[in-house]
C-alpha cells in the first residue's frame, strides 16, 4: 500500500533549527562514545530529548544510495546510509515507529525482528535513475548485506524493504519504542537509535 504523498509533506522540519541541529550533532558522537572523566571516574554523558514521534525532512536527490551499514556508540546504535556525492540540503527522510513494515508499492508484509520497528525512507533511490542499475545490492525482505548486529544493545534486526520511485526504505527492528534521532550530512544519513529513555550508559 503506498503511503499517501500527504503524510510526508505533513511534517516539515524548520531549515535552520535543522542545520544547526546537523553541525552540532555531527560532532558529538565521537565524544559521547570517548565519554568524559571527571574526578578520575570515567563517565558518559548522554544526549536525552530526541522523543520517539516521526522524524521528517522533505528533499530530494537522485544521487544513488550506494551502501548501508551500522554502528555502535556508548549512548546509541547507529544506522548510516550512504548517498556519496549528494549534499545534506537534498536528503530528505521519514523515520517512524511502525507496527509493521510493508514494501512501497506492492504493499508485501516483510517480517522484521525486534520489540518494535523503525521504517527508515530516505528520498535517494537504491538504483542510476538513467539506467534502472541497481547500486545497492540490497534483496527486499532480506538482511541488509554486511551487516552483522551480534552484540548491538538496541539493534535486533535490518530489513531492506526496496526503492520505489526515487526512494528507498529499510526496516529496523530494535529492542524496544526507543527515543531516535536522524541527522541528514554530506553523503549520507544518520540514524541513531538511543540504548534507554534516561540517557544512562
Amino acid at each position: 500500500m503506498r503511503r499517501d504523498r500527504a503524510a510526508w509533506m505533513a511534517v516539515v522540519l524548520a531549515g535552520a533549527a535543522l542545520g544547526t541541529a546537523t553541525v552540532a550533532a555531527d560532532a558529538a558522537p565521537a565524544a559521547e562514545a570517548r565519554g568524559t572523566a571527571r574526578s578520575g571516574t570515567h563517565t558518559t554523558a548522554c544526549p536525552t530529548g530526541w522523543g520517539s514521534l516521526d522524524k521528517t525532512r522533505v528533499a530530494g536527490t537522485t544521487t544513488p544510495v550506494e551502501d548501508v551499514g551500522t554502528g555502535r556508540h556508548a549512548c546509541f546504535d547507529r544506522l548510516v546510509v550512504h548517498v556519496p556525492g549528494a549534499r545534506a540540503g537534498d536528503l530528505g527522510h521519514f523515520v517512524r515507529y511502525v507496527g509493521r513494515l510493508h514494501q512501497d508499492g506492492s504493499g508485501r508484509p516483510i517480517a522484521v525482528g525486534g520489540g518494535a520497528v523503525l521504517e527508515v525512507r530516505v528520498a535517494a533511490p537504491g538504483y542510476r535513475p538513467e539506467t534502472g542499475a541497481p547500486t545497492y545490492p540490497g534483496r527486499a525482505g532480506r538482511p541488509l548485506p554486511g551487516v552483522d548486529l551480534t552484540g548491538y544493545r538496541t539493534f535486533r534486526d535490518a530489513r531492506f524493504a526496496g526503492s520505489f520511485e526515487g526512494e528507498t526504505q529499510i526496516g529496523l527492528g530494535v529492542r524496544g519504542r526507543l527515543p531516535f534521532r536522524v541527522l541528514a550530512l554530506d553523503g549520507r544519513v544518520v540514524v541513531d537509535v538511543a540504548h534507554t529513555w534516561s540517557g544512562a550508559r
